[in-house]
C-alpha cells in the first residue's frame, strides 16, 4: 500500500461514516457476547460466564469512546450546534 492509501484509511477511521461503521462492528460483536452468555448459562459455567462479562463491559466500553469521538467530530459541525 501507498503512503496516500494508508493515509486515505486513518482519515476514514476518523470520519463520521468511519465512526458509525465501528460502532455497527461493535454492536454486532455484542451479538456474539451474548450468545456467549446464553451458553455459559447452559452450561452452567462460571468461568466461561465471567470472560462473557468481561468482554460485554469491553464492548460497552467500546461503544462509549466511539459515540465520545462522534460527538467530537458533531463539535465542529455548525448544524448540529
Amino acid at each position: 500500500m501507498s503512503d496516500s492509501t494508508l493515509a486515505k484509511a486513518k482519515g476514514f477511521k476518523h470520519s463520521k461514516p468511519g465512526l458509525y461503521l465501528s460502532i455497527g462492528t461493535t454492536l454486532f460483536g455484542a451479538l456474539s457476547v451474548s450468545k456467549q452468555v446464553r451458553k455459559a448459562r447452559g452450561e452452567s459455567d462460571k468461568l466461561l460466564l465471567v470472560d462473557a462479562v468481561i468482554s460485554a463491559a469491553a464492548v460497552a466500553t467500546g461503544v462509549a469512546l466511539l459515540l465520545r469521538e462522534l460527538k467530537h467530530l458533531g463539535d465542529d459541525d455548525v448544524l448540529l450546534g
